[in-house]
Protein backbone atom coordinates (compact mmCIF):
# COMPACT_ATOMS: atom_id res chain seq x y z
CA UNK A 1 0.00 0.00 0.00
CA UNK A 2 1.10 3.47 -1.06
CA UNK A 3 0.45 6.65 0.25
CA UNK A 4 -1.22 8.72 -2.45
CA UNK A 5 0.10 12.19 -1.24
CA UNK A 6 3.55 10.71 -1.63
CA UNK A 7 3.40 10.50 -6.01
CA UNK A 8 4.91 13.63 -7.86
CA UNK A 9 1.59 13.47 -10.19
CA UNK A 10 -0.41 14.44 -6.91
CA UNK A 11 0.63 17.68 -7.00
CA UNK A 12 -0.80 17.99 -9.99
CA UNK A 13 -4.11 16.20 -10.48
CA UNK A 14 -5.94 17.62 -8.16
CA UNK A 15 -4.99 21.05 -8.99
CA UNK A 16 -5.65 20.84 -12.52
CA UNK A 17 -9.26 19.45 -11.12
CA UNK A 18 -10.31 22.77 -8.97
CA UNK A 19 -8.54 24.63 -11.71
CA UNK A 20 -11.36 23.08 -14.06
CA UNK A 21 -14.28 23.54 -11.47
CA UNK A 22 -13.18 27.19 -11.15
CA UNK A 23 -13.42 27.15 -15.15
CA UNK A 24 -16.64 25.53 -15.64
CA UNK A 25 -18.42 27.68 -13.04
CA UNK A 26 -18.66 30.05 -15.71
CA UNK A 27 -20.22 28.00 -18.29
CA UNK A 28 -24.14 28.56 -19.39
CA UNK A 29 -26.57 26.93 -16.64
CA UNK A 30 -27.91 24.65 -19.18
CA UNK A 31 -24.48 22.82 -19.36
CA UNK A 32 -24.50 21.82 -15.55
CA UNK A 33 -25.71 18.61 -16.39
CA UNK A 34 -23.94 18.42 -19.49
CA UNK A 35 -20.26 19.55 -20.64
CA UNK A 36 -19.90 20.79 -16.56
CA UNK A 37 -20.83 17.81 -15.20
CA UNK A 38 -18.83 15.96 -18.08
CA UNK A 39 -15.31 17.83 -16.59
CA UNK A 40 -15.51 17.61 -13.51
CA UNK A 41 -16.51 13.76 -13.15
CA UNK A 42 -13.57 13.15 -16.00
CA UNK A 43 -10.85 15.36 -14.09
CA UNK A 44 -11.71 14.21 -10.37
CA UNK A 45 -11.18 10.71 -11.64
CA UNK A 46 -7.67 11.26 -12.37
CA UNK A 47 -6.67 11.63 -8.41
CA UNK A 48 -9.46 9.33 -7.14
CA UNK A 49 -8.33 6.46 -8.89
CA UNK A 50 -4.67 7.29 -8.14
CA UNK A 51 -5.88 7.34 -4.16
CA UNK A 52 -7.83 4.14 -4.75
CA UNK A 53 -5.06 2.31 -6.95
CA UNK A 54 -2.83 3.25 -3.63
CA UNK A 55 -4.74 1.49 -1.24
CA UNK A 56 -4.54 -1.32 -3.49
CA UNK A 57 -1.84 -4.39 -2.43
CA UNK A 58 0.02 -4.35 -5.80
CA UNK A 59 1.90 -2.61 -8.22
CA UNK A 60 -0.22 -4.66 -10.93
CA UNK A 61 -3.24 -3.70 -9.67
CA UNK A 62 -1.84 -0.23 -8.87
CA UNK A 63 -0.73 0.11 -12.60
CA UNK A 64 -4.34 -0.74 -13.81
CA UNK A 65 -5.84 2.24 -11.66
CA UNK A 66 -3.55 4.46 -13.23
CA UNK A 67 -4.51 3.21 -16.51
CA UNK A 68 -7.93 4.37 -15.58
CA UNK A 69 -6.76 8.00 -14.63
CA UNK A 70 -5.09 7.90 -18.02
CA UNK A 71 -8.42 6.87 -19.50
CA UNK A 72 -10.01 9.26 -17.46
CA UNK A 73 -7.38 12.11 -18.38
CA UNK A 74 -7.65 10.94 -22.45
CA UNK A 75 -11.60 11.75 -21.99
CA UNK A 76 -11.08 15.07 -20.13
CA UNK A 77 -8.22 16.00 -23.20
CA UNK A 78 -11.73 16.62 -25.14
CA UNK A 79 -13.97 18.48 -23.32
CA UNK A 80 -11.54 21.61 -22.75
CA UNK A 81 -11.52 21.69 -26.76
CA UNK A 82 -14.90 21.60 -27.25
CA UNK A 83 -15.43 23.91 -24.10
CA UNK A 84 -13.06 26.69 -26.33
CA UNK A 85 -14.65 25.89 -29.75
CA UNK A 86 -17.79 26.40 -27.36
CA UNK A 87 -17.23 29.60 -26.44
CA UNK A 88 -16.88 28.73 -22.88
CA UNK A 89 -12.99 28.96 -22.64
CA UNK A 90 -10.91 31.74 -23.68
CA UNK A 91 -8.00 30.57 -25.74
CA UNK A 92 -5.94 31.55 -23.20
CA UNK A 93 -7.92 29.80 -20.37
CA UNK A 94 -7.85 26.63 -22.94
CA UNK A 95 -3.92 26.51 -23.58
CA UNK A 96 -3.54 26.94 -19.57
CA UNK A 97 -5.58 24.21 -19.23
CA UNK A 98 -4.59 21.97 -21.78
CA UNK A 99 -0.87 22.30 -20.39
CA UNK A 100 -1.99 21.54 -17.32
CA UNK A 101 -3.22 18.19 -18.18
CA UNK A 102 -0.63 17.25 -20.88
CA UNK A 103 1.47 17.92 -17.52
CA UNK A 104 -0.79 15.17 -15.46
CA UNK A 105 -0.72 13.01 -18.56
CA UNK A 106 3.08 12.61 -18.80
CA UNK A 107 3.70 11.86 -15.34
CA UNK A 108 0.97 9.37 -14.86
CA UNK A 109 2.67 7.88 -18.33
CA UNK A 110 6.02 8.01 -15.84
CA UNK A 111 4.53 6.12 -13.15
CA UNK A 112 2.79 3.52 -15.76
CA UNK A 113 6.18 3.14 -16.88
CA UNK A 114 8.06 2.34 -13.55
CA UNK A 115 5.48 0.14 -12.19
CA UNK A 116 5.75 -1.98 -15.10
CA UNK A 117 9.63 -2.04 -14.40
CA UNK A 118 8.68 -2.72 -10.58
CA UNK A 119 6.64 -5.68 -11.64
CA UNK A 120 9.12 -7.07 -14.20
CA UNK A 121 12.15 -6.78 -11.78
Amino acid sequence: MRNYRDLRVWDDAPRLTLALYRATQLFPKEERFGLTSQVRRASSSIAANLAEGCGRRSDEEMAGFVQIAMGSGSELSYHPLLAKDSAFLSDEQFVVLNDRLERVMRMLSALSAKLKREHLA
